[in-house]
């Protein structure tokens, strides 16, 4: 989710995202987003994530992955969370909450940043955007909504800011993909924010759009905030606005794109994009038990700030030196090294094989056609090029260490 990419090349993400398997066993209230019934009647098939019903897939995973690679993708994100910060105070009090210095944003500009423990563990990775002066939103993945609301206000407190949950309030639909850019063009109803922007043209405007800046705007003179930001490895947009105009702008997003190859697109679509895309996903990458240096988010951390912020000591100190490390991993063939699957390296002093990691994401790569996974070795296996074998439900499979994203736009 950056215009600032993370040290390994990739693009660090939307904040959230979704292994299609997670959920929230202390979340016993099932949640639909405003877009429930757009769904249903596209035929989607739902998972529960974080106590919300969410769309998994619509036809297939495979077209739905390969329509974002090659045309464009239409995903609801409305279960993310979002906190505002407002006061004079506002930038400062982030810049001591989380990892990055958000006070040095300028007005409508986005940063990838982090939550991070006392210890230095990752509470959650989160996208932050100043849209006034005086104002940030904080988007935070959809399982970790509370608890970053919950820091936000105990580590702001000192300062002059209030800190609001606004998740309810806001929905979120993406546009992802080669043809996302001109979608959005089409879309009738969408145009600029003339009191924001002096009536400036629309379409120069949202062609100009940097990645990670946003751009206030309007459909059907509804406040709408597009912001130039995905988690799929493509061009796209995430769509900020209220509830009760979401189905509205889903309809019309799916109108204007259909002649483009526009498709609506789960969550099982998304996590398969991610991963091809080197993208970390909160409960499998990272978690508190995780230092940002281990994921390859070292510079995420930003300890050359002349200011404290929590978890900082423990940052400065850094990792065990023996703390294993993210790596990619592929492999041949069809069968894939799945979360949770061991990692093995032979031992040429003893000839055994020892367990020296273990997979967190992996799938059977659709646009690459190869078995692709991160998982966290020991230091001395992460070196490029290193052969590892991942115990593949009772076979051990050679896996290559390789430089994360296994795709990249920029390779085509």
């Amino acid at each position: 989710m950056t215009s600032q990419s993370t040290p390994n090349g990739t693009n660090a993400s939307d904040a959230d995202d979704t292994d299609v398997n997670d959920t929230d066993a202390n979340d016993t209230t099932e949640r639909t987003s405003p877009l429930h019934d757009a769904h249903t009647a596209a035929g989607a098939s739902f998972t529960d994530f974080a106590g919300w019903q969410m769309p998994v897939r619509y036809s297939s995973d495979l077209a739905e992955h390969h329509a974002v690679r090659t045309a464009a993708g239409l995903f609801d994100l409305s279960h993310m969370g979002e906190i505002v910060l407002l006061g004079p105070e506002a930038g400062q009090a982030l810049d001591y909450a989380l990892a990055g210095k958000l006070s040095a944003l300028n007005v409508d500009q986005a940063k990838y940043s982090l939550l991070l423990s006392r210890s230095g563990g990752i509470v959650d990775d989160l996208v932050v955007y100043r849209t006034g002066d005086d104002r940030y939103m904080v988007v935070a993945n959809a399982s970790n909504r509370d608890a970053v609301a919950a820091e936000l206000r105990d580590r702001t407190a000192p300062f002059d800011v209030e800190v609001f949950d606004e998740s309810d309030d806001i929905a979120l639909i993406a546009v992802q993909g080669p043809a996302a850019l001109s979608i959005l063009l089409a879309t009738p109803g969408l145009s600029a924010d003339a009191g924001a922007l002096g009536g400036s043209d629309f379409g120069e405007r949202l062609s100009a759009l940097k990645y990670y800046w946003s751009l206030p705007a309007e459909f059907e003179t509804h406040p709408v905030l597009i912001a130039r930001t995905g988690y799929t490895g493509e061009d796209g947009f995430e769509l900020y606005l209220a509830p009760d105009n979401a189905r509205a702008l889903w309809d019309a997003l799916l109108e204007a794109g259909a002649e483009q190859g526009l498709v609506p697109a789960g969550l099982a679509s998304r996590d398969t994009l991610r991963l091809e895309a080197g993208m970390p996903l909160y409960g499998h990458e990272l978690g508190l038990d995780t230092m940002p240096a281990q994921a390859g988010l070292g510079r995420v951390v930003n300890l050359a700030k002349d200011t404290d912020f929590v978890g900082r000591a423990a940052s400065e100190e850094g990792p065990d030196p023996e703390a294993r490390v993210l790596v990619g991993l592929t492999g041949e063939g069809k069968r894939a090294a799945r979360a949770g699957y061991p990692v093995f390296a032979h031992d040429d002093t003893t000839g055994d094989d020892a367990e020296v990691g273990i997979v967190t994401s992996g799938a059977l790569s659709p646009t690459l056609g190869m078995p692709v996974a991160m998982a966290y070795v020991a230091p001395r296996f992460a070196r490029e090029n290193t052969v590892l074998h991942v115990d593949v439900r009772g076979t051990r499979l050679p896996f290559t260490v390789t430089a994360l994203p296994f795709y990249s736009r920029k390779k085509r």
